[in-house]
């Protein structure tokens, strides 16, 4: 028996590969499908199933995929509902995969259909559980997700609170415990670092596991302080559930190096959005006008998901070289299929035609220090609340503004000089572009972010506050 965990930083999401005595199962998988088929072939197996665990919001799932190149048979929980070929499993039906077998546990509560897989081993011992989005390390997944369900949180969550007491809390500590995310995902809110623990670990220490818990209070403390969910999770889950556009052909459409002059006549006759995916740095020094950062270098696709509300925005690409294919690629693990190419050459190949770049104004926080002791600046924090109210500076003019609420820019004023700034300077250079990109002229990014500003002699304060927005 092998068990892998495929881990993606980018989404915190763990796909899982399973393969005993020549067959695989393969679950959750990302949509980029040939790894586990190289994986089995490696294996001389063949892959027999694809378990989804649920109909997932956060990323768009490679089941069709996979099931597409391999024949192999999708697996969900009942009434899952979709709109393509697929088995629901009934509560504790089993599936044999070579000399194992995976139990199908109806767990729900994050989702209607949402179920957890028990692995009974060679020896017929109960070996691991891997449970989706219904238990975390640390925590449980968000009850608020459910696709057209007429229950409201308050109902899912305490469906959540029996499933986790009736299911899962009953099984033996030795179980390993393999959830679908980590720290970083937004499908619950204090996920671990760590991505694989045991069972008899999370009782003890996961506050939604407590033995003495009323079902009520279960309730209270999984709705506490949850934020609202991104935007693009709601398209995600519909086209996890109706099917999507093959990922060769969405490499194929966008995955095309364009001169200056087709680059220029597709932007204006597709009303494309310019995405800059290179360092902020880069970004910082030269970058074409009106084009928007969301660099490769942090949470990338889940942030283009939560800030291009439109999931079939028409997209053109400046990339670092020979990444063109990877920005493609993440982009289309969150549902933005719709890149129609990349500008050969960069940024140096529009520099050297002589058009005009922009570039962003950055200072360090020593700067900043001087100049907000000469006067009161506007100054926007586009760290998360919970960030800020662990520590912000104690300035007038500051401003708590979450970068996930920057489209909301009609709430500022246009005219005004704002200073920027996040934890280490990758968000708040993502806002600055959006609000330049929206009019905004006079913005200045505070290089290093709050790491940096806390060297500086600026005070600081602790606070309960929230965002004013």
């Amino acid at each position: 028996m092998k068990i892998e965990q495929i881990y993606t930083s980018c989404l915190s999401q763990g796909a899982y590969y399973i393969e005993s005595n020549g067959e695989v199962a393969i679950i959750d998988p990302l949509r980029e499908t040939q790894q586990y088929v190289d994986k089995a072939t490696a294996d001389n197996a063949t892959i027999k199933f694809i378990f989804e665990t649920h109909i997932h919001a956060d990323f768009v799932s490679g089941h069709v995929d996979l099931a597409k190149k391999t024949g192999a048979t999708i697996v969900y929980g009942p009434n899952a509902n979709t709109l393509f070929d697929c088995y629901n499993a009934s509560d504790n039906e089993e599936f044999k995969i070579g000399n194992i077998t995976l139990k199908a546990l109806h767990t729900p509560g994050h989702t209607l259909e949402s179920v957890t897989y028990l692995l009974i081993d060679e020896k017929g011992k109960n070996h691991a559980i891997f449970t989706g989005d219904t238990l975390f390390l640390g925590d449980v997944g968000r009850p608020d997700l459910a696709i057209k369900s007429d229950l409201s949180e308050k109902d899912l969550a305490g469906i959540l609170f029996k499933s986790l007491r009736t299911k899962i809390m009953n099984l033996d500590d030795s179980l390993f415990v393999y959830p679908a995310h980590g720290a970083g995902s937004a499908c619950g809110k204090n996920l671990s670092k760590e991505t694989i623990g045991t069972l008899g670990d999370q009782k003890r220490s996961n506050y939604a596991l407590r033995s003495d818990m009323t079902k009520e209070e279960f309730i209270k403390e999984l709705l506490d302080g949850i934020s609202e969910p991104p935007q693009y999770f709601s398209k995600n889950a519909k086209l996890n559930q109706s099917g999507y556009t093959e990922l060769d052909k969405v490499l194929k459409n966008g995955n095309i190096p364009l001169s200056l002059n087709e680059f220029d006549t597709t932007a204006k006759t597709k009303k494309a959005l310019i995405l800059d995916v290179r360092t902020q740095k880069d970004y910082i020094e030269s970058h074409i006008p009106g084009s928007i950062f969301i660099g490769l270098n942090g949470s990338f696709a889940p942030w283009a998901g939560t800030l291009i509300s439109n999931i079939k925005q028409p997209l053109l690409l400046v990339v670092p070289e020979g990444r063109s294919e990877e920005a493609i690629t993440r982009l289309a693990r969150v549902g933005y299929d719709n890149t129609l190419g990349y500008l050969n050459g960069g940024i140096n190949t529009w520099i050297k035609s002589g058009r005009k770049y922009d570039q962003l104004t950055s200072i360090s926080p020593f700067e900043f220090e001087k100049r907000s002791k000469q006067k009161t600046l506007s100054v926007l924090d586009v760290r998360k609340e919970g960030e800020y109210d662990t520590m912000h500076l104690m300035l007038d003019g500051l401003q708590n503004f979450p970068l996930n609420q920057i489209n909301r820019f009609t709430q500022l004023d246009a005219q005004k000089t704002y200073y920027i700034h996040c934890a280490g300077g990758y968000r708040s250079v993502i806002a600055a572009s959006i609000l330049k990109s929206n009019g905004f002229l006079n913005i200045i990014d505070i290089a290093g972010g709050f790491a940096a500003i806390k060297k500086t002699n600026l005070n600081l304060t602790e606070s309960t506050c929230h965002s004013n927005l």
